[in-house]
């Protein structure tokens, strides 16, 4: 059984991505101890809440996270733990991330669309990665978010469209760390394929 850790450092929803990868098959350890994240064969980084309190509260965990990224396994990010990877977020001033994937987090410009942008959407698949196998192009998924991601074509796996065309899920250069703006554990029978795939390539 592989096992997944979900990094917990005070901030994110760690029940139900635990539940989701459970469903999955996996073995899931919630925990803030470096050995046994690097000892992991995956890795989430969740998150809920505002960037600066969260990259405040990952800090101490920067240097095992970038030794587990560096070993090739693979990554998850999700929500505000997609956002964690980008180089800076504009979120309550000017915010420097982990950069592991090159871009930066951004608000929602005004439009007459409500912001957080929450609830179902469809996505588009603009590159193919196997934690996006089997999951068909335009398919929904749940999203609750004010700010989003704007990084290049090369590291966006899938685009989405709310007043403007953003990354709903991004890669880093080598293919292993990953993140998806909404949330596959509230995404129905689709992320939990997109969460088995994770597993699999564990």
């Amino acid at each position: 059984m592989k096992k997944i850790v979900i990094i917990d450092y005070g901030l994110g929803n760690l029940r139900s991505v635990r539940k989701g990868l459970e469903h999955a098959g996996a073995d899931v350890i919630i925990s803030s101890d470096p050995e046994e994240i690097k000892s992991a064969d995956g890795v989430i980084l969740p998150g809920v809440g505002a960037f600066r309190d969260a990259m405040k509260n990952v800090e101490v965990l920067r240097s095992t996270i970038e030794e587990y990224v560096a070993s090739g396994k693979p990554m998850l990010g999700i929500c505000l733990g997609q956002q964690m990877m980008l180089s800076t977020s504009e979120e309550g001033g000017l915010t420097e991330g982990l950069d592991l994937v090159k871009g930066q987090v951004l608000r929602f410009p005004h439009s007459e669309l409500k912001v957080p942008h929450m609830g179902w959407n469809s996505i588009k698949i603009t590159q193919k990665h196997p934690i996006f196998d089997g999951i068909p192009d335009g398919s929904f998924v749940y999203f609750v978010h004010s700010y989003y991601v704007d990084t290049t074509d090369k590291n966006t796996l899938v685009s989405c469209e709310y007043g403007t065309e953003f990354a709903a899920a991004i890669v880093n250069d080598a293919g292993n760390v990953i993140g998806t703006q909404f949330h596959p554990e509230k995404s129905g029978d689709t992320g939990l394929k997109i969460l088995k795939n994770f597993v699999a390539m564990c």
